[in-house]
């Protein structure tokens, strides 16, 4: 089946995700907390602020690829900044 091209850009990207879940599932057991309010007003926890700073990565990475196009690199440098602010203030 050679309908999808796995990179090793790709294969980093599901590594990193797959480490990430492995990391606050191990987090989650070993220092269980209790959740919290923030900014948006609802109760998150760890886990909770991981997805939605997944799932905001992937709409700046969209919009950068549609409003700017290349150097995706500082798509990276914006959703660093996104995923330090949602753990901060989520």
């Amino acid at each position: 089946m050679a309908w999808m091209a796995w990179t090793w850009p790709t294969a980093i990207f599901f590594l990193v995700i797959a480490s990430l879940l492995v990391t606050f599932t191990v987090l989650a057991i070993k220092f269980p907390e209790t959740p919290r309010t923030g900014v948006l007003r609802i109760e998150t926890t760890r886990g909770d602020r991981l997805f939605i700073t997944l799932l905001g990565s992937a709409f700046i990475n969209l919009a950068w690829l549609g409003l700017v196009g290349d150097h995706q690199p500082w798509a990276l440098a914006v959703c660093l900044v996104y995923a330090a602010a949602v753990f901060r203030w989520v």
